[in-house]
């Protein structure tokens, strides 16, 4: 519950300051890859039940001679790599936390095609809300493997606490501002998960 007060209070507060420059981001994304300038896109959420992920737009819907779509690396334009490079695009997420989809800490919120792929043990991380931020993305984030970061996801599901809750947001924080782990070695992002390596 008091967990439940500081995810509305941070992230209301952050909405109310980071407005001004939010507006600035959507106009440039406007002017540099055209509309829409949000992403959308359904995610599982706690037990598994889907809901809208928001975020600030990337990447340009860029299709190959076979009308099929590019590569994240190919896709993802200077503007949008800076955008992610500064989490600047999870922006809109804030509000996916105020209406209680979302906490500001938590395993992040993944693909709904993944769902079938994770191990028992893989899918508890969908015992409670996704995150913005969780303990996998400060230790490592998009540098470690998928195997890897799972385990952290289970781990913080089994040990969550105020204290462990504050703790990651702050080390998010420092971690924005190093650019640490931002993408897995030869990736604009993380390379796509198809299974796990248990099974």
């Amino acid at each position: 519950m008091l967990k439940r007060l500081f995810d509305v209070l941070i992230s209301f507060a952050l909405l109310l300051v980071l407005s001004p420059a939010i507006m600035i981001i959507l106009f440039l994304v406007s002017v540099n890859m055209g509309k829409p300038v949000l992403f959308l896109q359904m995610r599982p959420g706690k037990g598994g039940d889907d809901f809208k992920l928001l975020k600030i737009r990337s990447m340009k819907d860029t299709f190959d001679a076979d009308d099929k779509l590019l590569s994240d690396a190919e896709r993802i334009t200077p503007f949008g790599r800076f955008l992610r490079n500064n989490s600047l695009d999870e922006l809109p997420s804030l509000l996916n936390v105020l209406k209680g989809e979302m906490s500001l800490v938590g395993p992040r919120p993944l693909l709904m095609e993944y769902l079938p792929l994770y191990s028992a043990e893989q899918r508890r991380r969908h015992e409670i809300r996704p995150g913005i931020t969780g303990w996998a993305q400060i230790n490592g984030r998009n540098a470690v493997s998928w195997d890897e970061k799972f385990k952290m996801d289970v781990w913080y599901v089994d040990n969550r606490s105020l204290w462990l809750y504050l703790k990651v947001l702050f080390f998010t924080v420092k971690k924005v501002f190093l650019r640490d782990g931002i993408s897995a070695k030869n990736c604009s992002t993380m390379p796509i998960f198809k299974g796990s390596s248990g099974e």
